[in-house]
Order: C-alpha cells, then structure tokens, then sequence
C-alpha cells in the first residue's frame, strides 16, 4: 500500500530532503579583523620579546617592552581598522548617494541600463524590460539593485567600523600576550624558550583554526602560519643579539 505522506501519485518513494548549506556572513569586517589581529598580535610581540631578550637585559625590561608592544599595538591595530573601515563605507555610501541622484534625475536612462543588463544575461527582451521596469517602480530597490549590478556594492552590508575595531583589538590582545606570559613566570633562557614555544603552538593553533574556516589544507595554513611566526622571532633575536645591552 502507498503512503500518500511520503509517496507522489505514482507510488514513488520520493527523495529525502537535502539540507541547504548555509554561508556563513563574512562581509561585517569582524572576521577579517580578528584574524589579522590575531596573528598579528602574536608575530609582532614574540618579534619584540625575543628582539629584546636577545640583548639580555633585566627579565623586567622585557616584561615592558611586551606589554608596551602590545597595548600600543592593540590601539593601533583597533584604530586602523575603525579608520579604514570608516573610509571605505563613506566612499560606498557616496557612490550609492550618487546612484541615487541618478535614478530621480535619469530614470528612463537607469532603467535602459538595467534592461540591459538583464538581456546581457539571457533574459528575453519583454521579460528584461518588464522586471527592469518593476525595479524602478521602487526607489530603494533601484538604488540597491542599481549599486550591487553596478558598483558591486549592497548597500545594506557596509560593515561595521565599531565591530571591527573592538574584534582587531581583542584579537591582537589574545595573540600578543602569549610570548608575554613565561616572563611573569620565570626569565633568562627558560623563559626565552617558553616564550618561542608558546608563540609556535599558538601559530599552528590559529593556522589549523583558519584552515577549518576557509576549508583549506590544515598542514599548508598551519605551516604557512608557523613559517611568519617562527622567522622574525628567529630575526629578531639574532639582531638583539648581536646589538646586546651595552652597545
């Protein structure tokens, strides 16, 4: 006997549903600054820590010099990414004020255009001028349908400065006070070790993490990521040094 709730007229067994797969929102901002701030946090810190170590000063001297490195990164790293963020949604959100004044002054020409663009795309040329037509009847439809066509831009996904600053922050706060933390535990070249390990496990941590996010090879992001850790705390202890405290 045939299952109406689970069968088509037929009497055949339909396919299971399959679930959708759904993109995860990458366009705020918040990702890019975390994973930037992150790395950086850690690379440039264990490059200052072991820079300063090298020259084998006071273990307290290197305790400054990390923290100062990363406050003052932190702030920076927050401060530039706030600010380019700022720009670049002013610059959107002025081209989208320009395609608006364009649509009330010209809509016969924006309509031309997208009907266009619709027919460039294979749609029959009644039907691509009937839904150009429907999208002009609409002014905030035009302009966001005009500013993604043309400008590639959507004007409800400008990213946000503020989460993108407080993510950079944070990030770099996380990965810069890793190198940091053996000097408040012991010093010399213990903590020196400490600190390069920490900074190498650390790196292939948020290598394999990134790696899951972006769906790439693990081994390749890992190792990419140990590779700019491992080679300027390498540089920068070597130069520490050969400079030392008393030259």
């Amino acid at each position: 006997m045939v299952d109406p709730l689970t069968s088509d007229p037929d009497g055949v067994r339909p396919e299971p549903p399959v679930d959708e797969h759904h993109h995860r929102d990458v366009r705020g901002g918040a990702a890019r600054a975390a994973v930037f701030g992150v790395s950086d946090g850690l690379v440039s810190n264990v490059g200052l820590i072991l820079g300063v170590a090298g020259a084998d000063p006071a273990p307290a001297v290197v305790r400054v010099a990390g923290l100062a490195g990363l406050v003052a990164g932190a702030i920076s790293m927050a401060a530039g990414e706030y600010n380019s963020m700022r720009v670049q949604a002013e610059l959107f959100e002025r081209e989208v004020t320009l395609e608006r004044i364009e649509i009330r002054r010209n809509p016969h020409v924006e309509t031309a255009e997208l009907d266009q663009l619709y027919q460039s795309r294979g749609v029959a040329p009644a039907a691509a001028r009937a839904l150009a037509e429907s999208v002009m009847a609409d002014e905030e439809l035009a302009v966001r349908t005009h500013a993604r066509e043309e400008l590639g831009i959507d004007p409800d996904e400008l990213g946000s400065p503020t989460g993108a600053a407080v993510s950079s922050f944070a990030a770099f706060c996380g990965g810069a006070v890793i190198p940091l933390i053996p000097w408040f535990i012991t010093s010399g070249v213990a903590a020196t070790i400490a600190s390069l390990v920490a900074a190498l496990i650390a790196a292939v941590v948020i290598g394999v993490v990134i790696a899951r996010f972006t769906e790439r090879p693990a081994w390749r992001v890992a190792g990419r990521q140990l590779a700019f850790t491992a080679v300027p705390a390498a540089l920068t202890y070597t130069i520490g040094s050969l400079v030392g405290v008393n030259v």
